[in-house]
């Protein structure tokens, strides 16, 4: 497939030239109280926002584009992705779809001896619980495949990281380097790193990394933005942007290049200052960019062991996981950022990191410091009476569905029959009254939001696995998930009064996909195909 981006015919504002007609469509969109409502086409005006929607037999003065019959719903947004992930990892080495450590240690050595200028080899994918591993890969090992350069490899999840000993010995990692707190060196027996990484250990290799050219930033977010476009996002929240990125997002906007709307968080306390000392931007340049929201990390991760557990690990009973921020400085962070405006969103994923965080938020509301949306990143592993705590404390539930069916080989050999009882429990927030915003964790699991529909209604991976689904009471309706992606991300990145349905006065965010999704057998909505996506009344990509 090629892609085809109209990046130049953008205007920074948003607006359309002319007042536009699509007529002859399959259309689908929420309405303003949550019901799924039906239409035939949609006048957007020179402003690029709905007009209204049209009914069967119904057209209007304007450029009229017939939609063949399409099925026509509103722009789908994820509100929890890594925009320059996305990018550079296209554009580095991507493990993602191996499925042993001997075809992973062949990408790599393939890709190094591709690339003999670079100074580094850099990528990120690896998976030991899918390449059959009991243990986590080693330095040694990773020589094999290159030895003569550092190569720096992250986890699939983000929360580890593998090292060559070119790496090790660039970084200065020995067995004398103690573990920095929130993190963990892997060693063996005599105390000797092993070559991972765990939370903020990576920390200690990821500072030596060649800091990425001005070129490679700009052909990262080009290429993450065309790839966002594809599968039919126009908007993302990015979960945990520095300085730089948030220029590089300026330039773009005012450039007229930014083709999709972009919810930034800032990485920590110290980014939020540095990018708005002033209080939150709220939405620019036409609605395509803002920065209200700062993010923060409780604990690591499940795969990785890193996620903080109220109990050791079922598979490792020496351990609990890590928290990276708690008690005093956790609050602390809180309600400095509340008070100056900003809403907080916390990556949580163990039972205790879960507990903690509401823990917090609560202590913050009984100070009488208001909370502005406050959510939960991920919200993977519940203890049962915590579930409840989301729709009374307010905290949305920023999940990611997807992982549910990636974690499937892993989750419960980590955390036990009865307490995964509590993980991923999707249904059960929806059913609580928790707001839920959809999101994918890109580039950790693929960008593509009809994975995480397909994933949210079926609790099946995308070869059918289980036949019943895993844990299938926890499956939501495809309206549930449906809303997830489009209402609830736009309520959880402040912008419910601009997109996520297409009613009278909102932007025409829009996609055009090959098959009707309310229709369709749920097993096969993973297959959708975006034919074009619009943003502000234009037509930003289409499929060859």
């Amino acid at each position: 497939m090629r892609i085809a981006l109209a990046f130049a015919a953008l205007l920074s504002a948003g607006a359309a030239d002319a007042r536009t007609v699509i007529v002859n469509a399959n259309g689908y969109t929420l309405d303003d109280i949550g019901r799924l409502a039906k239409f035939d086409g949609l006048i957007i005006g020179d402003d690029g926002r709905v007009e209204r929607l049209l009914k069967p037999g119904e057209t209007a003065d304007g450029d009229v584009v017939d939609a063949g019959g399409r099925t026509l719903l509103p722009g789908l947004i994820d509100a929890h992705g890594h925009v320059m992930g996305l990018g550079f990892m296209a554009l580095q080495t991507d493990l993602s779809d191996t499925t042993s450590i001997d075809q992973a240690l062949a990408k790599v050595a393939s890709d190094a001896a591709a690339m003999p200028e670079r100074a580094w080899i850099v990528g990120r994918g690896w998976n030991q619980v899918r390449w059959g591993l009991d243990r986590f890969p080693t330095a040694e090992e990773l020589d094999i495949a290159v030895a003569d350069r550092p190569v720096w490899l992250a986890r699939v999840d983000g929360h580890a990281g593998w090292a060559n000993s070119a790496a090790l010995k660039a970084s200065g990692i020995t067995a004398k380097t103690p573990d920095p707190a929130g993190g963990r060196i892997e060693r063996d027996a005599n105390g000797k790193p092993t070559g991972v990484l765990i939370d903020t250990a990576m920390t200690l290799v990821e500072k030596k990394l060649p800091v990425p050219t001005e070129a490679e930033n700009v052909a990262a977010l080009e290429t993450a933005l065309q790839i966002i476009a594809s599968v039919g996002l126009t908007g993302v929240h990015d979960a945990g942007i520095d300085r730089a990125t948030w220029g590089l997002y300026e330039q773009f906007a005012k450039n007229g290049k930014l083709t999709a709307r972009i919810s930034a968080m800032a990485d920590g306390a110290d980014t939020l200052r540095a990018i708005a000392p002033k209080g939150p931007t709220g939405w620019l340049y036409g609605d395509r960019l803002a920065l209200n929201t700062v993010k923060l990390l409780a604990d690591g991760a499940l795969g990785s062991r890193g996620a903080a557990m109220l109990e050791p690990y079922s598979d490792d009973p020496e351990n609990t996981g890590l928290m990276i921020m708690e008690g005093a400085q956790l609050r602390n962070l809180i309600a400095s950022a509340s008070m100056r405006g900003f809403q907080v969103n916390i990556h949580a994923i163990g039972d205790k990191a879960n507990r903690e965080v509401l823990n917090a938020f609560a202590d913050i509301q009984k100070m009488g410091q208001p909370l502005v949306r406050p959510s939960i990143e991920h919200a993977q592993i519940l203890a049962p009476d915590d579930i409840v705590r989301f729709a009374k404390l307010g905290v949305i539930a920023s999940i990611q569905p997807t992982h549910a069916t990636s974690d499937k080989a892993m989750a419960e050999d980590r955390v036990g029959p009865e307490r995964i009882k509590g993980g991923y429990a999707w249904k059960s927030l929806v059913n609580s009254g928790a707001r839920i915003a959809g999101g994918s964790d890109f580039p950790v699991e693929p960008a593509n939001p009809f994975y995480g529909l397909h994933a949210a209604v079926t609790r099946q991976d995308r070869h059918g696995q289980p036949p019943k689904g895993w844990y299938a009471n926890e499956a939501m309706t495809l309206q549930q998930a449906f809303a997830a992606f489009t209402t609830g991300a736009a309520y959880a990145g402040q912008q419910e009064r601009s997109v996520g349905t297409l009613t009278p006065g909102k932007w025409a965010d829009f996609i055009l996909i090959d098959g009707d999704l309310f229709k369709m057998p749920p097993g096969d909505i993973w297959k959708v195909k975006v034919l074009e996506t619009w943003l502000a009344g234009k037509r930003v990509y289409t499929r060859d």
